[in-house]
């Protein structure tokens, strides 16, 4: 009798947690039925009234009308979100992020990329839109995933790099003891140094106050910059050394870009296409404009002795080991070929 009524409790034991186990799978699919979108945060270090927001408003809208509501991309500007180094390491550790910001952040871990984005390489927007199309390209993007990140576009330009200061620089001499604010980035660091200033790395969010506490004398960045961040208020001289091509990247991480369905990718790379567009046409246009617009406040334009600049920095190209060897002599063959198929 006693053996039975121990068989009789195990039994009934079994059937609670069969039971239970019942239970709890049911509760676990209501909730995954009740969970709502997945939620991605987008981070920028671009400032609502500047293009390059605007037109990620445009993605964001897009991607999450179209995605039936299982989708939820919530946009934050002007640095409210990690975005450099501290970005790209939440991309690389699997975060629900996508990150928009400088393409130097992505040679921290495919360092190729720094060189053809490097000083004082294309003359227009459309020699670098080509180049991001080479099979060069292609497989830097196909070594980023492997790093874990998945490039969605290189494409988003705001224009070339000038100096914004309170005082004209016209040569490299011109630069001396200049504190200019950088990314934290060694591209940048270097070609600033090659170009005669004094580079200082901080957050473009705390460039403002820096110049009105002297800590930099100024700050080197687009047109679309100098006026969407107002920093017109703080210096008025635009020394138009078209160091660099000002461009963003827009990545996502593998982990999160694997775990959604084909059709959600499908949204997402079509609509960050769609505003890859409508950035570059918009910037195109406003560039113009704002010059105009920079002049009405007080701004002095200044061109400058490119060569001068452009031999200075050249000594950049040196200072990369991990570079593939050979990889300038690359990028330039690949521009020869772009810029003899632009002429046609």
């Amino acid at each position: 009798m006693k053996k039975v009524r121990a068989l009789c409790v195990i039994l009934g034991m079994l059937a609670s947690a069969s039971l239970f186990a019942q239970g709890g799978a049911e509760s676990t699919a209501s909730t995954s039925k009740s969970s709502g979108p997945r939620v991605i945060k987008v981070t920028t270090k671009f400032v609502d009234n500047e293009q390059t927001a605007k037109s990620l408003v445009k993605v964001c809208e897009g991607i999450n009308k179209r995605s039936g509501g299982t989708l939820d991309l919530q946009l934050y500007t002007g640095g409210t979100f990690p975005i450099g180094k501290d970005g790209m390491e939440l991309v690389t550790s699997g975060a629900d992020v996508i990150l928009v910001d400088g393409i130097n952040f992505l040679g921290d871990y495919v360092p190729d990329y720094n060189a053809v984005t490097g000083p004082f390489l294309y003359t227009s927007f459309d020699e670098y839109l080509a180049m991001t199309k080479t099979d060069l390209v292609k497989h830097l993007n196909d070594e980023a995933l492997k790093q874990g990140i998945k490039v969605l576009s290189l494409d988003w330009v705001f224009g070339f790099r000038s100096m914004m200061l309170n005082k004209p620089v016209t040569k490299p001499a011109d630069m001396k003891g200049v504190k200019i604010r950088v990314p934290t980035s060694q591209l940048y660091t270097y070609t600033m140094e090659a170009m005669g200033a004094s580079p200082v790395a901080m957050p473009y969010p705390d460039t403002y106050s820096a110049i009105q506490q002297g800590v930099i004398d100024g700050v080197e960045g687009s047109i679309m910059t100098y006026w969407g961040t107002k920093q017109y208020e703080n210096v008025k001289e635009f020394s138009l050394t078209r160091h660099l091509l000002g461009v963003s990247c827009i990545c996502i991480s593998k982990a999160c870009w694997d775990s959604l369905t084909d059709e959600q990718r499908a949204i997402i790379q079509e609509e960050v296409d769609k505003g890859t567009q409508d950035n570059l046409e918009e910037t195109e246009k406003l560039e113009s404009e704002y010059a105009e617009d920079l002049k009405k406040v007080g701004v002095h334009f200044h061109e400058v002795d490119s060569a001068a600049f452009s031999k200075a920095a050249s000594v950049v190209y040196t200072k990369f080991p991990k570079w593939t060897p050979g990889i300038y002599d690359q990028i330039q063959a690949e521009l020869s070929g772009i810029r003899a198929n632009l002429k046609k």
